[in-house]
């Protein structure tokens, strides 16, 4: 008797335990259902569903994960505020150390001001102030944004999702911009003037590296144009009169189309996502997906403010940095 008690008991007991794991995985699945697992990631293209903005923020160079931290600080100054992350550089083509990114908190939206307690608030915490234009054109989508794992599930959902319609199109779309708005998370690639959203580290960064391009150009011209003369030479000293010869020779003097010039770097850095296809169609030959009421990004209000087939160069088409802005 006592051991079938026994038996029974321990039945029990597995029952019990079996019914707290059921519970358990149950509860986690509904989590990762509210974090937006099953949420459908929609890409759409056309007017903006935010206006210009100013914002504090902090740039850095090195691993997107380290922007955490950046986030930390900007809400732990006024966690009322919206957060903002800029992301330069395609993190699957470009070394983490290489990336380039600025995260920073919203100040103002539209025709709102900043108040000077917060930007002095912001700038004693080692935050610089910048503003943003009201994108024309934009590549958008959002995410719920309800526990702290929505971010990891947008960052692995939402880029894949933009990588590919932009590839498709072969559109020119750049910078990532992330902005946290109460509970949704909006993804903007502007499509039109992307150096107006360079902070101004990024558009140093972007100087640098042309005018080194610049200097090893030059001098591979010069190099080449050496060669050349002593080719040129020879071929003078066989008096030979072929047109083709010297067609062969003109080609070896000018290595570089004439229609190529240093400008043509366009203002984009060769580590960007600003080109995601062949030649990058205009925005105006889209399809525009999106409404005036703003279905393109649901629930933003227009005064505020990564894995899948990655064929993808350098430039998001920022995921939060293409440096060009200003100049475009």
């Amino acid at each position: 008797m006592e051991h079938q008690v026994s038996i029974m008991s321990d039945w029990v007991l597995l029952g019990l335990i079996a019914a707290l794991v059921t519970l358990l995985l149950l509860t986690v699945f509904g989590f990762v259902v509210y974090s937006g697992l099953f949420t459908e990631v929609v890409v759409s293209a056309g007017s903006p569903p935010v206006s210009n903005i100013t914002l504090a923020y902090k740039f850095r160079v090195g691993p997107y994960g380290e922007s955490g931290q950046l986030f930390t600080d900007g809400c732990s100054i006024s966690s009322k505020l919206c957060s903002i992350g800029v992301y330069y550089d395609n993190p699957h083509t470009v070394s983490p150390e290489k990336c380039r990114f600025a995260i920073g908190r919203i100040l103002s939206e539209g025709d709102a001001k900043p108040s000077e307690e917060q930007i002095k608030r912001f700038q004693k915490y080692g935050f610089k102030i910048f503003s943003f234009p009201a994108p024309s054109h934009v590549v958008m989508a959002s995410f719920p944004f309800t526990t702290p794992l929505s971010i990891h599930l947008a960052v692995n959902r939402v880029h894949p999702a933009l990588d590919t319609y932009i590839k498709e199109r072969k559109l020119c779309a750049h910078p990532r911009i992330e902005i946290y708005k109460e509970d949704r998370i909006y993804f903007v690639c502007p499509l039109a003037r992307q150096g107006d959203f360079y902070v101004p580290e990024m558009k140093e960064l972007e100087r640098k590296s042309r005018a080194a391009a610049a200097e090893a150009e030059d001098a591979q011209t010069d190099i080449t144009g050496a060669d050349t003369m002593s080719e040129t030479s020879s071929i003078s000293i066989e008096a030979t009169t072929d047109s083709r010869d010297t067609s062969v020779a003109t080609s070896i003097l000018l290595p570089f189309p004439a229609s190529r010039g240093r400008e043509e770097a366009d203002n984009r850095s060769e580590h960007s996502y600003s080109e995601s296809g062949a030649s990058g169609s205009s925005f105006e030959e889209l399809d525009l997906e999106v409404t005036g009421d703003g279905e393109g990004a649901p629930g933003l209000l227009p005064d505020v403010a990564y894995s899948g087939n990655q064929e993808v160069t350098d430039k998001w088409t920022k995921e939060p940095i293409a440096a060009e802005r200003g100049e475009e």
